[in-house]
């Protein structure tokens, strides 16, 4: 997985409430798997979550194992450019 294969589509700051721990929330196309992935991505590195946005959809599928999708390998492509800047969108 390279950052050439990823493009975010579109993304977003949450703050997660008042006291909550901030995360950036994108939309990404994922060609490798012909999917787009609902990509979850919190302030601190290593806490990645990446679900297929059709199997979401389509399924109604949140189970680990038929809708989980390595966080980490998707937080090291786009954790950079995901955090590059803090809008509040």
């Amino acid at each position: 997985m390279t950052v050439n294969n990823l493009e975010i589509m579109d993304a977003a700051h949450h703050r997660n409430g008042v006291a909550g721990m901030p995360f950036k929330v994108a939309l990404v196309d994922d060609p490798d798997n012909d999917d787009v992935k609902l990509v979850i991505m919190f302030e601190q590195e290593g806490h990645t979550a990446v679900l297929s946005l059709q199997r979401l959809i389509d399924e109604e599928d949140i189970s680990f194992g038929s809708n989980s999708w390595r966080g980490d390998q998707y937080e090291a492509v786009l954790r950079d450019e995901l955090w590059s800047t803090n809008d509040d969108d």
